[in-house]
């Protein structure tokens, strides 16, 4: 991608915002437990493993030795009507790309964006990821796959779904560059902007360890 002149380089505007977080479900409630000094990194859930067959604080033992972490509630739902999918589709769709296609949506709501104004736009999007484990534990049963766990799953589709789904027309571009991929993807949203590629951009990241 071709660099531009920092004298040349208008400022941009961030005018919506969506996000998950564990303990806040929107940049309001992410906001105010920033403000209230608060974090959410918790004990495992019962339901997401058995800790006490899998934990051992001796480290030369290979097991578990950290029962705390980030856990978003119920990452399995998903309004697929919404979304225009078949049931189908959404099961067999990366959980990962199912959550940013819900933030896609709301932060154009969040911009005060009626789709219609969006559709047919040269909005680019930009997305950073860098797990698939959703496509490891379907690969379990090769029998119940089929195209949509084809397309559900790549890291590439992550945009490119976003894309289509709004019918947006700029650049459409997931990239893993391990724990840089969301500045990487914000760098290049807004080499897209300065270049005159977008008009507009949707830029995000997601992780989501399965």
């Amino acid at each position: 991608m071709q660099s531009t002149p920092a004298s040349s380089r208008e400022p941009i505007a961030i005018v919506g915002m969506a996000c998950r977080f564990p303990g806040a479900a929107n940049p309001r409630e992410f906001w105010k437990m920033l403000l209230d000094g608060r974090t959410e990194v918790g004990d495992v859930p019962p339901d997401r493993w058995d800790r006490e067959s899998l934990l051992d604080p001796d480290v030369g033992a290979g097991r578990l030795t950290n029962w705390r972490g980030g856990f978003l509630p119920d990452v399995t739902s998903f309004d697929w009507q919404a979304h225009r999918m078949l049931p189908g589709e959404a099961r067999h769709t990366d959980p990962q790309q199912r959550l940013l296609l819900e933030l896609a949506w709301e932060a154009l709501e969040d911009a005060g964006m009626p789709l219609e104004a969006a559709q047919k736009s040269r909005t680019g999007v930009f997305v950073g990821i860098m797990w698939n484990d959703y496509f490891r534990l379907l690969a379990k049963n090769w029998e119940a796959l089929d195209g949509y766990a084809l397309i559900g799953n790549p890291l590439m589709f992550a945009a490119n779904r976003i894309s289509f789904a709004l019918d947006l027309q700029g650049p459409s571009t997931a990239m893993d560059s391990g724990c840089a991929s969301s500045l990487v993807a914000v760098n290049a949203a807004c080499q897209s902007l300065w270049l005159g590629e977008s008009e507009s951009a949707l830029v995000g990241a997601v992780e989501l360890i399965l």
